[in-house]
C-alpha cells in the first residue's frame, strides 16, 4: 500500500477525534472523495488538517458536536421505527400485511459533511425496518427505480420462487408473497452479484417477526451495524449503527432504570468477517436470532455477528448514569461505531 494512499488503517492512527476531524474538515468537501479511488494526502497535509487532534488519541468524552444533520436524524428516528405494513384481513380470515418498497440510487450523509452514494430501499441505509407476526401473510410489492438488476432476499422460512435469487431488472416489479415464519429476528437484503457490492452500497435492514404469544412489554429499540468503504478499495473507513456515525454519542439514547429494554440487534458489515456489541457496567441476556422467548438466553457483555447474523438483547440498566456501548474491535469504535445509553 502507497504511503500516502488513505485507508481505514490511515485513518485509525489518528483517533476517534482525529478520524471524526479528518473525515470532516475541508480535505473532504461533499463529494471530493467519490471523484478518486483514494486521497493522496501527505504526512504534512494531515498534519496541518488536524493540529493538535493528531496526538489526542481516543477519548471516550469525545464531543462529536451539537449540529443536528438530515444523516443522524435518520439514524435517530430508525432507532424506533417499525413499518407494520398496510394491514388488511383475506377472506379466510388471515392478517395480511402488504408493503411497498423500492430500490434507487441517492447519496445519504453517515457523518457531517461526509455522503455516500449508495443503493437505497425506499431512500435509506439501513432500510426499513419490517414488522410482522409469524403467520401473517405478507405481500411485498418491490419496484427497481434504479439502473441497476436488485432484488429482495429475505431470511426466514418460504416458498423457493420468494427467496429473492432472480434479478428484477431496471424499471420493472415484482411481488413477494409468502408466511411470516418463523418466529423471531430476520432480515433481508438485495441477493444480485457481485453480493459484495450490492449489500455494501446498502440495500438492506432488519425483518422482525414477533411471535404470536406476545414477548414482554418492553422499551424497543432496532439496530443494523454496518460499515462504509468509501474509495473502493475493499476495505471500511467508518463504521455505524443505523447508518451515521457516532450518532448515539452525540445524543445518548434515553431509557429508564429498571425497566426493560429490547434490542433487535443484525450485522449486515461488508468486508469484514465479523462485527460486534460490547455493553458497559452492564450485563445483558443474548437470544440468538430471537427464535424462541422461552429459551435459555446467552448472559453476557459481549456477543459477536457474522454478517447476516442477528439477535435481540435484553438490558435493565440498574441505576442511573451513562453506559457506554460499542464494536469490541476497537478499530471500528475509534472510527464511528459507539456511543451511549442514559438511563434516568
Amino acid at each position: 500500500m502507497s504511503e500516502n494512499k488513505v485507508s481505514r488503517r490511515n485513518v485509525l492512527k489518528l483517533g476517534a477525534a482525529g478520524a471524526a476531524a479528518f473525515l470532516g474538515s475541508t480535505l473532504l468537501n461533499p463529494g471530493s472523495w467519490f471523484q478518486r479511488p483514494a486521497l493522496a494526502l501527505t504526512k504534512q497535509d494531515v498534519h496541518q488538517a488536524l493540529g493538535h487532534q493528531l496526538h489526542e488519541g481516543m477519548k471516550h468524552g469525545y464531543d462529536p458536536g451539537t449540529v443536528v444533520t438530515e444523516g443522524l436524524k435518520r439514524a435517530r428516528e430508525a432507532l424506533t421505527q417499525f413499518d407494520y405494513g398496510k394491514v388488511s384481513r383475506t377472506a379466510d380470515g388471515r392478517t395480511l400485511r402488504e408493503y411497498d418498497i423500492t430500490a434507487f440510487e441517492g447519496s445519504v450523509e453517515i457523518a457531517k459533511g461526509i455522503s455516500f452514494p449508495g443503493w437505497l430501499y425506499n431512500g435509506t441505509i439501513p432500510g426499513p425496518t419490517l414488522r410482522c407476526t409469524e403467520g401473517d401473510l405478507l405481500r411485498i410489492r418491490f419496484h427497481n427505480a434504479s439502473s441497476h438488476p436488485h432484488s429482495i432476499h429475505f431470511h426466514g422460512i418460504h416458498p423457493t420462487d420468494m427467496d429473492g435469487l432472480e434479478a428484477v431488472m431496471p424499471s420493472k416489479s415484482f411481488t413477494y408473497e409468502f408466511e411470516a415464519k418463523p418466529a423471531g429476528m430476520q432480515v433481508y437484503h438485495c441477493h444480485v452479484a457481485p453480493l459484495a457490492r450490492h449489500i455494501h452500497k446498502g440495500l438492506y435492514g432488519n425483518f422482525i417477526i414477533d411471535p404470536k404469544k406476545p414477548r414482554a412489554a418492553a422499551k424497543e429499540f432496532n439496530m443494523v451495524m454496518n460499515g462504509y468503504d468509501l474509495d473502493l478499495d475493499g476495505e471500511n473507513e467508518v463504521y455505524t449503527v443505523n447508518g451515521y456515525a457516532f450518532a448515539y454519542q452525540q445524543e445518548p439514547i434515553k431509557v429508564k432504570a429498571g425497566e426493560l429494554v429490547r434490542i433487535y440487534l443484525s450485522n449486515l458489515t461488508e468486508f469484514d468477517p465479523i462485527n460486534s456489541f460490547h455493553l458497559h457496567a452492564n450485563y445483558f441476556n443474548y437470544y440468538a436470532t430471537g427464535a424462541d422467548p422461552e429459551a435459555r438466553p446467552y448472559f453476557t457483555d459481549t456477543i459477536m455477528q457474522c454478517q447476516g447474523e442477528r439477535g435481540i438483547l435484553e438490558i435493565v440498566f440498574p441505576t442511573p448514569g451513562r453506559y457506554m456501548f460499542h464494536a469490541h474491535q476497537s478499530e471500528f469504535a475509534e472510527l464511528g461505531w459507539m456511543g451511549f445509553f442514559q438511563a434516568e
